[in-house]
């Protein structure tokens, strides 16, 4: 233990503004951008209320993570939180696990969005300069994340708000249309249960708030800022989607996005012309490229994280002198992130990432829901209500909401997802000489 305590730590260096811009700039990163197109197709003039609907769904699951991330403020958070919970280390080691290489493959899939943007703009756009891109993309970002989180930090504050002024214009531009279509009414042949089917699909759009948890160990007041950035971005980001659906449908008065791979810049390009189109594609950029830099920098904390907590090789632990970032850490997540992306489309990969992330949102509701019966005594800077007896009813909805939701994969999907789990187990057990593989009572 005595090595331990000397090593260098990870610096507190974020602020409460800090932390919840990094949170709104991880769940608006590139989802909107593309997704809009297809919910308006399925909800209509409805929208609003499918991103409302959407938002409820993941404050169930990001109210857990304000608790748990206030009781245990530590990287490799839900490592941590199930370790803490169910004291069963090959479970605590396949959801981060399964956490990591969730992280890889959705940066792998961004980035290629990112260079696919980019080569549309420069008008040449062949597959291995959309990948030359992609890598060169992963490789800046990752010098970024090396440098420090407070490079990283701000350079996060910067690309949140000019993906945000994206959505802010096309607000803005809208307020002339708004009220000139019936805000309530599907398109035709739609029904309210495509409603519920949107939502399936917007929650991706969510999902992103649970980060602010791996980086826990570089913001300042952990305890009270924590709760606080989970509970704001939900908030901020829930706002600037609807107030950007209802513009949207009030632009294309019932009409359908002429675009529906560029959305946005379809529906700029209907107010202001091509030039439009050309800016909002500019914003896209910087849309991509922050969701980039926000997965690597929680992938490289979780595999310190569980390094730290000797689930992982002990190398993936070290912190840089200089730094004070992890260092080989950072180095392997660039490493893995940049391989998957000879495969071109991953698609149908990054689709069982969010069937992982699931599970991880399944796992920390039920996790939060065994220390409240295990362990009461445990000090809760940040509690969630109501309760019934012991029992927290936001975090059981979670739970039965994120079981509901993973039965909307198909066969595939979860074929990719057992073959991930599978390769944990492999590892798990091939690594027994250089980590724990029992949980300290």
């Amino acid at each position: 233990m005595e090595d331990v305590k000397k090593r260098p730590e990870l610096k507190r260096r974020i602020s409460l503004f800090g932390v919840t811009v990094y949170g709104v700039g991880n769940v608006l990163g590139a989802g909107i951008y593309a997704l809009i197109g297809e919910v308006v197709g399925i909800t209509g003039n409805l929208s609003w209320l499918a991103f409302i609907l959407a938002s409820v769904t993941g404050a169930l699951t990001g109210l857990s993570y304000a608790e748990l991330s206030a009781m245990f403020p530590k990287s490799a958070a839900e490592f941590v939180y199930t370790e803490k919970a169910f004291k069963i280390r090959l479970l605590s080691f396949l959801l981060g696990w399964i956490i990591i290489f969730s992280g890889i493959l959705s940066a792998a899939t961004v980035a290629l969005g990112f260079a696919g943007y980019l080569a549309a703009l420069i008008g040449f756009s062949p597959i291995i300069l959309v990948v030359i891109f992609a890598v060169i993309l992963i490789v800046i970002v990752s010098l970024i994340n090396f440098v420090g989180i407070r490079a990283s930090t701000w350079t996060n504050i910067l690309f949140t708000l000019i993906e945000a002024s994206g959505l802010i214009f096309i607000i803005i531009i809208g307020i002339p249309y708004l009220g000139t279509v019936n805000y309530f009414v599907l398109p035709i042949g739609g029904s309210f249960g495509a409603i519920f089917s949107a939502v399936a699909l917007i929650f991706f759009a969510y999902i992103g708030f649970e980060d602010i948890a791996n980086v826990a160990e570089e913001v300042k007041d952990p305890a009270r800022n924590l709760p606080r950035a989970i509970i704001y971005s939900i908030i901020i980001t829930t706002v600037l989607y609807c107030l950007t659906a209802l513009s949207v449908v009030s632009i294309l008065q019932d009409n359908p996005i002429a675009d529906p791979q560029a959305p946005l810049n379809s529906v700029v390009t209907i107010v202001i012309g091509p030039v439009g189109g050309i800016i909002m594609s500019f914003i896209a950029l910087f849309a991509t490229a922050n969701t980039v830099l926000i997965m690597m920098i929680v992938t490289s904390r979780m595999m310190y994280g569980m390094a730290r907590d000797k689930a992982l090789p002990d190398g993936l632990s070290k912190i840089s002198p200089k730094f004070r970032t992890p260092a080989l850490a950072v180095l392997l997540t660039m490493i893995l992130t940049i391989i998957p992306l000879f495969l071109g489309d991953i698609k149908t990969i990054a689709d069982a990432t969010v069937f992982g992330v699931l599970i991880n949102f399944f796992l920390v509701n039920l996790s939060l829901i065994v220390l409240r019966k295990k362990s009461p005594e445990l000090e809760r800077p940040f509690k969630l209500k109501p309760n019934i007896r012991w029992l927290p009813i936001v975090a059981l909805l979670g739970c039965i909401v994120c079981l509901g939701l993973l039965f909307t994969f198909d066969l595939l999907t979860i074929i990719i997802q057992a073959i991930i789990v599978l390769c944990g187990i492999v590892v798990f057990y091939a690594m027994k000489s250089k980590i724990e593989t029992k949980t300290k009572k």
